[in-house]
């Protein structure tokens, strides 16, 4: 069984751990914000009420505030860079995983809102579910 950590960072389902929730690639930037409206697996609904990943946003705000005061205290005290070329080199790394830390997110709030069912992965891993297939959805 994958542990909780494993599932936020590969971005799976929260109850069966085996779904994705996006459909393409976070480092793709093709259709970026898109996920799917279900799992694909175990048919759990990603959108379970309107707004329902506004929590997300404080997970993302949080987090992305100590990284970015981590990085530049990183390299303008101990690597020494001038504050411009660490404001420069913190831009550049925010572009690259801008989408990921994004998705992360999502997935840290939807893992710390919902609760993993061990049954729900054996059904999985035995292929005893039948799940329509999942739309992509940019819903909010």
């Amino acid at each position: 069984m994958p542990s909780v950590i494993s599932s936020m960072f590969a971005l799976t389902c929260p109850r069966c751990r085996r779904g994705e929730l996006f459909p393409t690639s976070s480092f793709g930037f093709d259709k970026p914000f898109m996920q799917y409206e279900h799992c694909p697996k175990c048919g759990n609904n990603y959108f379970p009420e309107p707004g329902f990943y506004y929590g997300a946003m404080f997970i993302s705000y949080i987090g992305s505030a100590f990284f970015c005061l981590g990085f530049i205290m990183l390299l303008h005290w101990v690597f020494e860079w001038s504050t411009a070329s660490s404001f420069a080199a913190l831009l550049v790394v925010a572009g690259l995983v801008f989408v990921w830390w994004f998705r992360f997110s999502r997935s840290v709030y939807f893992h710390l809102v919902s609760k993993y069912d061990q049954e729900m992965t054996k059904a999985v891993d035995a292929g005893t579910l039948s799940v329509p297939e999942p739309k992509p959805t940019s819903q909010n």
